[in-house]
């Protein structure tokens, strides 16, 4: 079957509490990863939480990249969604891994728009 598109769920655990709670490093983040995925940037947008926490999102031509941080925790919550099937949406994983420095990664991948 082919898609229309990969969408990668990535779950960090032990990252770095001051990384995932810095509002210049997680648009640093988003910029990279999305460079690192051949993207073409349209948009990018984070915002920071009162107590603690971040949430950005990049939007790209391709489809997006997301990340949710909850810094008490150590753990992001990030998304790399492209119907670029041809980009190295691995070397997003390790993009947002060099900004989080996560002590444990899960990687999930998702086909989107599965067609016969």
């Amino acid at each position: 079957m082919k898609a229309l598109g990969k969408h990668l769920i990535i779950e960090m655990w032990g990252a770095d509490a001051d990384n995932l709670n810095d509002a210049k490093l997680l648009d640093r983040a988003l910029r990279d990863t999305v460079e690192a995925v051949d993207g073409h940037l349209l948009d990018c947008r984070v915002v920071e939480f009162p107590v603690h926490g971040v949430t950005g999102v990049a939007i790209i031509a391709e489809s997006h990249v997301a990340v949710h941080t909850w810094p008490e925790h150590g753990y992001a919550a990030c998304d790399i969604f492209t119907c670029n099937l041809d980009a190295d949406i691995e070397a997003g994983v390790e993009a947002l891994k060099k900004h989080f420095l996560p002590t444990q990664t899960q990687v999930m991948e998702v086909r989107r728009g599965l067609q016969n």
